[in-house]
């Protein structure tokens, strides 16, 4: 499952620690889906892994993991599943937050409880639902210094908004046009036709001019090659 993951694609792995990564896509196009099966991989490659949701429930959250698991369970055709979801359970945290009362004083507290209690050390973050529009530059800083300081990999979904023009040189679209250097790798999910492309902008801090060749199908929303 970990070496025939299209992820291998994107050199995404288990030594991505104090790197950030950055899916954009309009309001539901994948972003979560996606988010969950990076997750995913990070938890078959040994690492523990913190789902932070913004403003969603832990049952909804834990149903995309569910959803996509048996995906996975079905074209694997996993021998002895339970073990495999026993694990996964054991090796992700879901944890959730309001709108209004998240940001990196309040998510370092939680970890810190977790970390210095001896329940869970993460190497993997993902946080699903971050509002950019309201946030700004120093918002963004302040968890990349936190990545650094705990030795994390920190995935964020971003919405944009099909209204709004604003699109960087590198075709990063807002509103996170203008904060595309504070990532290491940058997916913006689009749609086409019959097809939902992954267009990688950025991997491992270079930026990308040719197409790598990833969708999502747009049944399981699954990730696979063109």
């Amino acid at each position: 499952m970990v070496t025939k993951n299209p992820l291998r694609i994107l050199k995404i792995g288990k030594d991505n620690t104090n790197e950030l990564g950055l899916i954009m896509a309009r309001a539901g196009l994948g972003k979560t889906a996606l988010l969950v099966q990076i997750a995913l991989d990070a938890i078959l490659l040994g690492n523990r892994v913190i789902h932070v949701s913004i403003g969603e429930s832990i049952d909804k959250t834990r149903t995309w993991y569910d959803d996509i698991l048996r995906h996975i369970l079905q074209e694997y055709s996993v021998s002895q599943p339970h073990e495999l979801i026993d694990m996964i359970q054991r090796h992700r945290m879901i944890m959730t937050f309001k709108e209004a009362g998240f940001d990196r004083a309040r998510l370092e507290e939680r970890m810190n409880d977790l970390i210095m209690q001896d329940i869970f050390k993460p190497a993997c973050l993902v946080i699903d639902g971050f509002d950019f529009r309201s946030a700004d530059r120093s918002g963004i800083e302040e968890i990349r210094d936190l990545a650094e300081a705990m030795s994390l990999q920190v995935w964020f979904s971003a919405t944009c908004h099909r209204e709004d023009k604003r699109v960087s040189e590198n075709g990063v679209p807002a509103p996170c046009h203008e904060l595309e250097d504070l990532f290491d790798n940058i997916i913006v999910i689009r749609p086409e036709e019959n097809k939902i492309r992954l267009n990688v902008v950025k991997n491992k801090g270079e930026i990308l001019a040719a197409d790598v060749g990833l969708d999502l199908d747009p049944t399981t929303m699954m990730i696979k090659k063109s």
